[in-house]
């Protein structure tokens, strides 16, 4: 059974440029679902922090917006596909998928549907609609209502299928909040600290899922990267998701005098991505994407941001935000022959 040392960040704050002791913690669904995918394939997943401190998830991440069922966002996507034939000119923003109300469209589409629609018929106007407001910069129902796309749909039907799907996210927010604190490594999780040399080799892999966290503390942790050193000289799978590649910048230098992870190909969440969520509006101390190509990486994200996308090389993978978890979690088991 393959071991794998899950790192999770155990910072509670990190100063921006606007908000001084802004709450922070790892972002809950990727470490859930990461966590969650690599146990269930048999490995023996040991969750630890710097400092031995119970990590805590960061307020933002349990947000209802960012919780939207697979299914719906699933649903989402294939409407904002119709927008251009090029997907290099899709710009879906995060404002644009949890402020607009656009991944509410499965459901209305439902309800047309109910109302005689056929399933492509109620693709098709809701799409259109889905388009003019992203356009637009206006909510999804509004446009509907205002230029003649409600299919027939009352304004509380379109209104109550928003409800839902809110409701529905809600409900997995706090499913998955449970679920974490119900895992016994994240109320009481090794202390990296405590660890010695012949400790750390013992394992198969290092996960560090993200969160603005890693960026207060793993980037600087000399025993995190200690732990980086060990397993990369083993040819042990160094794994991280989002912000988790923060924790790379611990890394040791080469005999060489280089970065250990020099001339790497890897991804992580993009100054692009920063400056679309909340906290990254508050001002970055730095920014992650910048510090690891400064630091000797040969960056490579997706042709455009909040797509999933996970990048191998040898033994170093690493995923670009939230929505690359399971692809992420998924290329750990395939290197660990789970």
């Amino acid at each position: 059974m393959p071991r794998i040392a899950y790192l999770v960040s155990s910072a509670r704050e990190i100063d921006l440029r606007d908000s001084s002791h802004h709450p922070t913690g790892y972002w809950a669904e990727e470490a859930l679902k990461a966590y969650e995918r690599l146990a269930a394939a048999g490995a023996e997943v040991v969750v630890m922090t710097p400092d031995g401190a119970p990590p805590v998830a960061d307020p933002y991440s349990l947000e209802p917006q960012f919780h939207y069922p697979d299914a719906d966002r699933d649903y989402f996507a294939s409407v904002y596909r119709t927008f251009h034939q090029d997907p290099d000119d899709i710009r879906i923003t995060l404002h644009h998928s949890t402020e607009q109300q656009l991944v509410a469209a499965r459901r209305i589409v439902y309800r047309l549907v109910d109302t005689g629609m056929t399933p492509t018929e109620a693709h098709e106007l809701v799409s259109r609609a889905a388009k003019s407001a992203w356009k637009q910069d206006k909510l999804l129902v509004d446009v509907m209502l205002s230029e003649g796309l409600d299919g027939g749909l009352s304004e509380q039907t379109l209104r109550e299928a928003v409800a839902d799907l809110e409701a529905d996210a809600q409900a997995l927010s706090e499913e998955r909040q449970a679920k974490l604190e119900a895992i016994p490594g994240f109320r009481s999780p090794v202390a990296l600290s405590d660890l010695g040399d012949e400790q750390m080799a013992a394992f198969d892999a290092v996960f560090a899922p993200g969160g603005h966290g890693p960026m207060v503390d793993l980037a600087h942790d000399e025993k995190a990267g200690r732990l980086l050193e060990i397993l990369h000289e083993k040819g042990a799978v160094v794994a991280s998701l989002c912000h988790g590649p923060a924790v790379l910048l611990a890394a040791p230098e080469r005999w060489d005098g280089q970065w250990l992870f020099e001339g790497f190909r890897l991804t992580s969440y993009t100054d692009e991505e920063e400056d679309q969520n909340r906290i990254g509006m508050l001002g970055m101390p730095w920014y992650l994407d910048a510090a690891l190509k400064n630091a000797g990486a040969i960056f490579d994200d997706a042709p455009f941001a909040w797509a999933s996308h996970v990048v191998v090389d040898r033994n170093l993978i690493t995923g670009q935000n939230p929505n690359s978890t399971e692809a992420t979690a998924d290329a750990v088991l395939k290197a660990l022959s789970l």
